[in-house]
């Protein structure tokens, strides 16, 4: 058993499905998994309740495998001396609460006299210990299936690691997430995968800034300026050897960034072969200049570009006529809906299902971003980001992102899309976990700070 985050390198993920066949298996195999499950439980509970008083665990035990662990634990938790309340009532004061009502065996929402358990949960002031998901919420797409799913403290995953830990509101609900494999090695593909540290681009010692690539940021229109000189700062950073803006309605004579002066002014005919960033503040006058810009050979398409993208089915034809791999696109969810012609909430719904719908529509690279950023691509196992938190939810950081991944690409021309996708928006992501506000400018330098 061990705390799961930060990751340190990428691990498999398995949906609902693929984790109930792994289980049924392992019981095949292995008659007292149970036993080692409910173990594994008492455990952590015990370390988890002597910081919390000396009240009873209320252990809160629904049908199937889930309660079946809960009460393994509860008589495991017994045997060694813990006060151990076992039911769905509440006893007065706990020291700890834990979840083994729902888990993996959720498949609708949860009935009437559930939604009273886990609203009494909820409300007894005891930190929650949630076994191998949070009760009401779905293994596959992170959210909740009906009207409430509890938000535990902690959460204890077994055997598999399951999507929905780490996507949609996942994170929200699942606390501190622990991980116990119960010594099963998966005998199956995984279904996705999430992000591990991925290693930066080697730079030689005899390297100039001609080896590094170039990058052009087109954006920035009048009063906009901010989020493509965001994006150029961020390239930069990252190490690609020239970056240029193409900032539009503004005059070619104009410095590119007066805060910069590294930074400079140039157009697709000036470098036809760097790597396109392109829509950062970019208004609506980018939907005239994207005929000519999808020409570059490798672009990552964010903001402004992908809104007139999604209003023009030729550019959806142009965008799915590129080589493959050479496509980035980074919508947010209300993008990603326009791009799909659905709600937002739609999107929201199921997560990798939106990215990987999206990648396979326009035969390209799709970062959904958000809470469990979702990377898709045609041909190659879907990835979810665990890193990141709620200080990137700040203006700038799309920018930021952008930008970066341009900078890596630029470093690796040989790398396809998806793999700029997945080492990028990990690094954006660790970058991020901050407890302060944290400003797109100061995040350029955290990222830069981690070479």
């Amino acid at each position: 058993m061990r705390p799961l985050l930060p990751t340190t390198s990428t691990l498999p993920l398995f949906d609902v499905a693929a984790s109930r066949r792994i289980e049924a298996r392992a019981l095949l195999k292995s008659p007292d998994l149970m036993e080692r499950a409910g173990l594994a439980i008492a455990k952590l509970a015990l370390a988890l309740s002597l910081r919390h008083g000396d009240g009873p665990i209320w252990v809160v035990c629904g049908p199937g495998n889930n309660g079946g662990d809960g009460q393994v634990a509860a008589r495991r938790l017994a045997q060694h001396g813990a006060a151990v309340h076992v039911g769905h009532d509440a006893p007065t004061r706990p020291s700890l609460v834990i979840d083994a009502l729902l888990g993996l065996g959720l498949n609708r929402a949860p009935p009437a006299g559930m939604l009273a358990t886990l609203a009494a949960m909820q409300a007894c002031a005891a930190p929650i210990l949630a076994v191998d998901l949070p009760s009401g919420l779905l293994g596959d797409t992170g959210q909740a299936a009906g009207e409430r799913a509890v938000r535990a403290d902690h959460t204890l995953t077994l055997l598999t690691l399951k999507p929905g830990l780490f996507t949609g509101e996942g994170r929200a609900h699942c606390g501190r997430i622990w991980f116990d494999d119960l010594g099963v090695l998966p005998d199956e593909a995984s279904t996705a995968e999430l992000l591990g540290r991925a290693p930066r681009p080697h730079r030689s010692e005899t390297s100039h800034k001609g080896s590094h690539g170039q990058v052009l940021v087109v954006g920035g229109s009048p009063g906009m300026q901010g989020a493509a000189q965001l994006a150029a700062r961020a390239a930069l950073a990252c190490g690609a050897g020239r970056v240029y803006l193409e900032l539009l309605g503004q005059p070619a004579g104009d410095q590119a960034d007066p805060g910069r002066p590294e930074l400079m002014r140039g157009t697709s005919d000036d470098v036809p072969q760097a790597v396109g960033v392109i829509g950062c503040g970019a208004g609506s006058s980018i939907a005239a200049d994207l005929w000519s810009l999808l020409q570059l050979p490798r672009v990552v398409i964010d903001a402004d570009a992908l809104n007139a993208i999604a209003a023009d089915q030729s550019l959806q034809a142009l965008v799915r006529s590129r080589q493959p791999g050479m496509t980035l696109l980074t919508p947010h969810p209300l993008e990603a809906a326009r791009l799909l012609g659905r709600a937002t909430a739609d999107v929201q719904a199921d997560r990798l299902g939106a990215a990987h719908e999206l990648a396979a529509r326009l035969h390209c690279s799709v970062v959904l971003k958000g809470s469990g950023s979702v990377i898709a691509s045609p041909g190659n196992r879907s990835a979810i980001c665990a890193s990141g938190g709620p200080a990137l939810a700040t203006a700038g950081s799309g920018d930021v992102l952008a930008g970066w991944l341009g900078g890596l690409w630029a470093q690796q021309p040989a790398s396809d899309a998806h793999a700029v996708a997945c080492a990028g928006v990990d690094a954006h992501g660790r970058a991020g976990e901050s407890n302060d506000v944290l400003r797109a400018g100061d995040l350029i330098e955290r990222l830069a700070a981690q070479r």
